[in-house]
């Protein structure tokens, strides 16, 4: 650390030393008083100290005595023995105007006390939150890890620690409560959504059903109901309507099931002879219908077994049946002999007719048409002719249909087989579905053209289609499920539309985005029931409405706030300093207002552009202007190039160091002012001008350093000078030289150049002191010198540790006892630490008795402190 030190005048130096010199000349009387005192003093310091260490354990009595006492030491051994808050505080009142160090203790303590108070009453304050939370019905997780974030940052006492570990623990087993119940409800919704799929019988489903009934009842009965969210509740209502009507639909298909079944048991067990066709057809038609299924097929496949069991029908008018290959043998008709109009004659002949033309061109189903009509038909009296033309007709008739059944018999086995041979062909689904129908289609029209087909042959056919259509049908089957749970879904995404426009929110970007989100998953749903997706269609648009509708009135305000930017860009002035922030605020504020709520594509995009062609003529405005700026900063950085050459080329002129010093400190202050006068210069040009300033100003500040270097080098060497010869005086008088002439040792201090004030102020002192004890006073002050011994020791030792000076081998113990003073010292507050400077100074004035090896340190320090003496 360099001090520079100011000259002082030699006039005033001399004034300053007779005075000095006729203050410390004090007779012997007066130093026996001093020295009696000092004694007395020591005395009462050592009684009151020993009083100090007696008060322990009464802190009423310490305070007593803290009040009373003298010594700082003393109060300070006594103040360590007060603890409690109200004594604390009465002598920190009393102490923080007087003892500085007894103060800080009292308030050092007092800030514990409060500072323990405050966190047991944070704590505390926690506790009753956690206590609060757990009789909460609606508990959240955030609620307690916002408590978790205040416990960590107080330092409670185990007792405080302990009961909040309890109410923490409660908390936790409250949240895994609400973990469990959720996922608990969670899976039941689930398994609701599965029972209307999962292929149950109507049993097993009401079994299931009701089981998930009594585990949603102990769900509702839970402590934790409340933190279920609300959408559970309706998602299990909603799943559970879905099972229910599934187990209606069961029950129903069930009872239409026993229905047929107890029908077909009771047929069954009846005599063949006694059952009728017509009534067992009539009765079968007339119950439920059950829809097709494995279950509908075998049904339907032992009704015909008992309608093959019954006696076929007799037909009166029916000619016997007779070979395919012989020629029918023709018999009369039953002649009518009711009386009959003519007009039903001429009809009966009229279709007679055109059975007969139906005949000729091989029209088998359009003839059987016609004789079912001829046989309802009322005719009046048949001649023999006409009674052997119907006969014909009949046989005719009889003989076709005979040859059409062998026929359709031969078609209908290579429909089985090619019905046999579809499952081979791995067709798709729905041209195998095609295939199946067109086999049936053909396997009816047989049926009409040709008449009933043979059971087994039927029953071949039958199984074969079954087979070849099992794929088919459990494709379908699938289609038609992924149909009812998109319709479900359809379902789901109106109450979820619905309900977000009952919640009337009003953060725009949510309800834009669930908006966006909800159109989206509608667009993707797959195939819903013809007869149902109107409805759902219907149904969304007017919930999607309700939600969009609010929205679209905020959009329409927001495009009203993208046009006022697009305003205030345009009515900004491209020549004004601050109109890059203003339109950097505006582009921020657009950014905003995008983010918060985002238009439609198509509106934001003609705003954005609008815009950002407003931003695009401001810059371009601004850009041809700064043409002209480039010119002025071009101008500024000649002004600031020609200052910096001033500065590297100046020459401080010869004199002393004070005018040079001078020189040096107006030359840069003007050039920092005519520096600071210049505007701005060119961006690229701007580092490299500063840099070479600060060299400039660096290379001639180096020259001011150097001259105040060489003068602080003499300061320095003065000052050691000076304190050797007193140094010197001193240790004259302690080998017996009082005898020594004073005024020639007041001409080797004359000699030596002057110190600054306070340092001349404090030798000269010592030396005044020194030169008075020249004479009869040197015994006394031999002995003052040897008793500050032990202190200039102690002082060098200190300054030593505060400059980091080595002190030695010799003194590694005693410098280890003052690092921890010297720590202690600095850390106490209210006390302004002293300089190196200034206990250089107190150090120097000390006058004490000085070896060789203490002076030699005292040099060290010098050089350290004092500046480089060569």
């Amino acid at each position: 650390m360099m001090v520079v030190l100011i000259h002082a005048k030699p006039v005033m130096f001399e004034f300053l030393f007779k005075r000095s010199a006729s203050k410390t000349a004090v007779p012997d009387p007066v130093v026996a008083e001093q020295a009696a005192a000092s004694a007395q003093s020591a005395s009462r310091r050592a009684e009151q100290v020993a009083r100090a260490h007696a008060v322990a354990g009464d802190e009423a009595a310490a305070f007593e005595f803290i009040v009373s006492s003298e010594f700082a030491d003393a109060r300070l051994i006594a103040a360590e023995h007060v603890h409690a808050l109200p004594l604390l505080e009465k002598v920190h009142h009393a102490m923080r105007n007087t003892d500085r160090r007894v103060a800080k203790l009292m308030q050092g303590r007092i800030d514990l006390i409060r500072h323990q108070a405050a966190e047991t009453q944070r704590a505390q304050a926690s506790i009753d939150t956690a206590q609060r939370l757990l009789n909460d019905e609606k508990l959240s997780p955030n609620q307690v890890a916002e408590l978790d974030r205040q416990w960590q940052v107080i330092k409670a006492t185990p007792e405080l620690a302990t009961a909040f570990a309890a109410a923490r623990a409660a908390l936790a087993a409250r949240l895994e409560a609400q973990v469990v119940l959720q996922r608990a409800v969670i899976d039941a919704v689930a398994a609701a959504r599965a029972l209307a799929s999962n292929g149950q019988s109507a049993g097993e489903l009401a079994q299931a059903l009701a089981r998930l009934d009594g585990e949603h009842a102990q769900h509702a009965q839970s402590p934790e109901r409340g933190s279920l969210p609300k959408h559970l509740e309706s998602d299990f209502i909603q799943a559970r309507e879905q099972a229910q009507s599934a187990l209606q639909a069961l029950q129903q298909h069930q009872a239409v099931f026993d229905a047929r079944q107890a029908a077909l048991a009771e047929w069954q067990a009846q005599d063949a002879a006694t059952l009728d066709v017509d009534t067992l057809k009539r009765a079968w038609q007339a119950l439920p219908r059950l829809p097709e299924s494995p279950l509908s097929d075998s049904l339907q496949q032992q009704f015909a077994a008992v309608l093959a069991s019954a006696p076929a029908p007799v037909q009166a008018a029916t000619p016997e049946a007779a070979p395919a290959h012989a020629d029918p043998a023709p018999r009369k008709p039953r002649v009518e002999h009711a009386p009959v109009s003519k007009e039903a004659t001429e009809q009966f002949f009229k279709v007679l007719d055109a059975m007969e033309a139906a005949l000729q061109d091989g029209l088998l189903h359009v003839a059987s048409e016609h004789d079912k009509t001829l046989r309802d038909s009322k005719h009046g009296r048949l001649t023999p002719a006409q009674a052997d033309r119907l006969a014909h007709v009949r046989g005719e008739f009889k003989r076709l249909a005979d040859w059409a059944r062998w026929g359709g018999n031969v078609s209908r086995e290579e429909l089985v087989k090619a019905g046999e041979e579809l499952p081979a062909q791995e067709l798709p689904m729905a041209e195998l579905a095609k295939k199946v129908g067109s086999l049936r289609e053909r396997w009816k029209s047989l049926d009409t053209l040709s008449g009933p087909a043979p059971k087994s042959l039927w029953e071949r056919f039958d199984a074969a289609c079954s087979l070849a259509y099992a794929p088919a049908a459990q494709h379908f089957k699938q289609l038609a499920e992924e149909r009812h749970g998109n319709a479900a879904k359809a379902q789901e995404l109106i109450a979820e539309t619905a309900a977000l426009a009952a919640e009337e929110s009003t953060d725009w970007k949510q309800v834009a985005s669930a908006s966006q989100r909800l159109r989206q998953a509608w667009t993707r749903l797959g195939t819903i029931d013809r007869k149902e997706k109107k409805r759902l269609d219907t149904e969304f648009g007017a919930a999607l409405d309700a939600l969009s509708k609010p929205l679209d009135t905020q959009r329409q305000i927001e495009t009203a706030r993208r046009e006022q930017l697009i305003v205030e860009v345009g009515l900004l002035k491209p020549s004004e300093r601050n109109t890059v922030d203003m339109l950097k605020a505006l582009q921020d504020k657009w950014q905003e207002l995008a983010k918060a709520l985002p238009l439609e594509r198509r509106a934001e995009q003609a705003l954005w552009q609008r815009f950002r062609a407003a931003c695009d003529d401001i810059f371009a405005k601004r850009k041809e202007t700064a043409h002209a700026a480039d010119h002025e900063r071009r101008e500024h950085l000649h002004v600031r190039e020609a200052l910096c050459a001033a500065l590297e080329t100046a020459v401080v002129p010869e004199g002393d160091d004070k005018s040079r010093t001078a020189f040096i400190h107006h030359l840069l202050r003007d050039t920092r002012a005519a520096w600071n006068a210049t505007g701005p210069v060119p961006r690229a040009s701007e580092a490299k001008i500063e840099q070479r300033y600060h060299a400039a100003v660096a290379g001639v500040q180096a020259q001011a350093d150097a001259i105040a270097e060489r003068a602080g080098a003499a300061q320095a060497n003065a000052l050691r000078d000076k304190l050797r010869l007193v140094q010197s005086l001193e240790a004259s008088l302690a080998e017996g030289g009082a005898d020594a002439d004073a005024p020639a040792w007041s001409e080797r201090w004359s000699a030596l150049p002057p110190l600054d004030t306070q340092y001349e102020r404090s030798l000269l002192q010592r030396f005044a002191a020194a030169q008075a004890a020249l004479g009869e006073g040197a015994a006394a002050y031999v002995q003052q010198l040897q008793a500050n011994e032990a202190r200039l020791l102690e002082e060098v030792l200190r300054l030593e540790i505060v400059a980091g000076v080595d002190s030695g081998a010799e003194f590694a113990r005693d410098r280890l006892k003052m690092q921890v003073e010297v720590l202690q010292s600095s850390l106490k507050s209210g006390q302004k630490p002293l300089t190196q400077v200034s206990q250089l100074m107190q150090l120097c004035a000390i006058a004490a008795a000085t070896d060789t090896r203490t002076a030699s340190r005292i040099e060290t320090l010098l050089r350290r402190i004092g500046g480089h003496a060569k």
